[in-house]
């Protein structure tokens, strides 16, 4: 992709540099990397995964990542639950899908999901959410009970957004058009079943040229989920996305099963 920026240990994409980010009630910005095509995900187990335990309050706190897992320079952040990336508000175009207009619903969703951290939806039962920053980069890792079946759902409708979703067009709040690319991505075979997506949206910041990149990975162990979102205006960083997912997935067994996660993961051992 382009030059690998870090993340921050968060779980819904945000723009960092303060220009390009709007945390609750902050400014408005925009950007990120040139939209980068990556092989399909890997295939995913079948969805009849053994039963787990329902995830606690206290397993969902221990079930998140720390720094520690996604190496680098990333810095735990104490305001992720107010971030709010403004260069993916906009309204798409539904004139651009010319034979499938329909599918202009589901880019509206993600962009939406995007914005609000809210892909995977509302969690059924325990759920925990931490951030992490690194130079322009933000990391946004969220963790939940929100039921199998809703999680098949959402990862099934995350595999048919690269060809939905392909290329489209939005209108931000400021008239500005701005181009957005979805294209599979690669991560690691963790978890019951998994998907992965990077974003990319093209427009303007405070008047000038500006590119944001994320990268989406989401993954299901049993009836729990977790969703990463890694973004930046310079460059995603993808080992960092990688490494938050398999360390992730590994959390998030341990504390299904009874154990405590170890401090440190495993190739730090």
């Amino acid at each position: 992709m382009i030059r690998p920026s870090r993340p921050v240990r968060v779980l819904a994409s945000a723009l960092a540099a303060g220009t390009l980010l709007a945390t609750a009630a902050c400014t408005d910005e925009s950007g990120g990397p040139e939209a980068v095509s990556i092989s399909p995900a890997g295939e995913r187990p079948p969805a009849s995964a053994s039963a787990t335990p329902a995830l606690t309050g206290a397993g969902a706190q221990a079930a998140l990542i720390t720094a520690a897992d996604i190496e680098d320079n990333w810095q735990l952040a104490t305001d992720a639950a107010t971030w709010r990336n403004t260069m993916v508000v906009g309204k798409v175009d539904v004139a651009d899908f010319l034979t499938a207009k329909s599918d202009a619903a589901d880019c509206q969703r993600l962009l939406d999901g995007l914005y609000s951290d809210s892909l995977l939806g509302r969690a059924t039962g325990a759920s925990g959410l931490s951030g992490f920053t690194s130079e322009d980069a933000r990391m946004l890792y969220q963790v939940g009970d929100y039921g199998s079946a809703s999680m098949d759902a959402t990862l099934a409708w995350l595999k048919t957004l690269p060809e939905k979703c392909n290329q489209f067009t939005a209108t931000g709040k400021d008239g500005g058009k701005r181009t957005v690319q979805v294209a599979s991505a690669q991560m690691p075979k963790s978890g019951d079943a998994r998907e992965a997506l990077t974003v990319t949206v093209k427009g303007t910041a405070e008047g000038q040229p500006a590119t944001y990149t994320t990268d989406v990975a989401v993954l299901r162990i049993g009836a729990s989920g977790a969703a990463v979102t890694n973004g930046s205006l310079s460059g995603v960083d993808h080992d960092s996305t990688a490494l938050a997912v398999r360390n992730g997935a590994q959390r998030l067994k341990d504390v299904l099963s009874g154990k405590t996660p170890a401090p440190l993961p495993s190739q730090f051992d």
